[in-house]
């Protein structure tokens, strides 16, 4: 889609972006919005919808990205990668081998971020942040823009694994760009892991064959302020989580070796031990506890882990343990492979990769309901989320099943979009609206009577 623009008085065109560009309450500024638990508080977001129900706007994303959108203000902010020509190879969905790629394309790449208007769906502004053939390769289902922007309210911080760090302001001027080098990744698979925004300084997480670490930059700079390596850890994809609790803030970063803790200064606090050999998922807290999963689905452990604050030092399970000290319970087959976990209320729900739900308490991890077919469900990558009581799923196929919050397995309905291209990007939530990335679009959800 091509950008004109009309040329405005200088005090006008400010007056216009000083207003476009003022945050709110309802902003979701990061992956999984606030807290990284994918949760709305609002009830009058959108229970029901189709490709012609509650439809605001759909606007055709170029390229290919499984970044999830991110809002400030009136602003949603979006990353893609375009090929200059010729198009992305498709990719099936489910859980499959062969999806390895053992060379990268030929072709001229442009990485991109789009900014479109909340209210009506119009591109704002588009910028190419890097151009030029890709140095490493992806699994035929990740991508290029697979790591989701997050925001200070201010500006915009995107990453492009293989690329950089950007520093943007919600206008698109470019602040500074911290240079990443290309890295390889177990089977080529690419990266994923998303940057997080806490008090001025912007966290990276790059665990890799080559190289795995943690590093804190400023956030007005993008100067480093330290670095620490990460012994032992090879590729893993999960986005690190700043916890502040009511005893002190950490980074808490899963791994496959070792999932770890630092304080701000990059110390270790603690660690333990018991992930499967690939960990994807988030971490999150409620109820005052922290809960990590990590869940291949080839591994016999697929831990879920719920820890307590204050821990120190090695606090690792030792065999045949569920709790210790610091660990307040775990699941030790009960977590998803793509997917993170949510809890709601006072359940945690799993969504399975092949299409399965349980539920167990948040506080104790006692299991609520086993695991259940979800009507019509097959293939899962994206997070599901929650608001008004109720537990969304969105399949790779564009179909979302609703599910009743609460002790009984319940599914009500399906909402079904006509997208030909696979589903993977976690929404977004803000002024009663569903943001939702597809394979090729944007949509602007929300109930058409409000």
């Amino acid at each position: 889609m091509k950008q004109f623009t009309i040329a405005l008085p200088a005090i006008l065109l400010t007056l216009m972006f000083a207003s476009d560009s003022v945050t709110h309450a309802e902003d979701w500024r990061q992956f999984r919005g606030p807290g990284a638990r994918g949760i709305s508080n609002s009830t009058d977001l959108p229970v029901q919808w189709s490709e012609t129900e509650n439809i605001h706007w759909k606007t055709t994303i170029p390229g290919r990205g499984w970044s999830s959108p991110v809002v400030v203000g009136n602003r949603i902010f979006l990353t893609t990668v375009t090929q200059n020509t010729g198009q992305p190879e498709d990719a099936k969905p489910g859980l499959y081998f062969g999806g390895n790629r053992n060379k990268p394309s030929d072709v001229v790449h442009d990485w991109k971020v789009l900014c479109f208007d909340l209210k009506s769906g119009k591109i704002l502004w588009d910028r190419t942040l890097h151009q030029g053939k890709p140095e490493t390769t992806r699994h035929i289902k990740n991508s290029y823009a697979s790591e989701t922007p997050v925001s200070d309210g201010e500006r915009i911080y995107v990453l492009f694994g293989d690329v950089g760090l950007f520093c943007m302001t919600l206008e698109g001027e470019s602040v500074w760009k911290h240079d990443l080098p290309p890295c390889k990744t177990r089977f080529d698979w690419g990266t994923a892991s998303s940057p997080v925004y806490h008090e001025g300084r912007v966290y990276l997480l790059s665990d890799t064959e080559d190289a795995s670490y943690l590093a804190a930059l400023d956030a007005l700079t993008g100067k480093q302020i330290w670095r620490v390596d990460r012994d032992g850890e090879k590729s893993n994809w999960s986005t690190p989580f700043v916890w502040t609790n009511e005893l002190r803030t950490e980074i808490i970063t899963p791994g496959t070796v070792q999932v770890r803790s630092y304080d701000l200064n990059g110390e270790l606090l603690y660690q333990f031990g018991g992930c499967s050999s690939i960990t994807i998922a988030t971490p999150y807290t409620a109820h005052g506890l922290l809960y990590v999963s990590s869940g291949y689905v080839q591994d016999k452990k697929r831990p879920i882990f719920a820890v307590r604050p204050g821990a120190k030092g090695q606090i690792s399970l030792k065999d045949g343990e569920i709790s210790n000290e610091f660990i307040t319970w775990c699941q030790p087959e009960g977590a998803p492979y793509n997917p993170s976990t949510i809890v709601y209320e006072d359940q945690l729900y799993v969504l399975h990769d092949r299409g399965l739900m349980a539920s167990y308490d948040a506080k104790t991890g006692e299991l609520i309901y086993e695991k259940q077919r979800i009507p019509g469900g097959s293939a899962y990558t994206t997070s599901p989320w929650a608001y008004n009581g109720k537990i969304f799923c969105l399949n790779e196929f564009g179909a979302t099943t609703v599910i009743q919050a609460g002790r009984e397995f319940q599914p009500l309905h399906e909402n079904i979009l006509e997208s030909k291209e696979l589903c993977m990007s976690t929404p977004a939530m803000t002024n009663n609206k569903l943001i939702l990335r597809t394979g090729d679009a944007l949509y602007c959800i929300g109930n058409k009577s409000r």
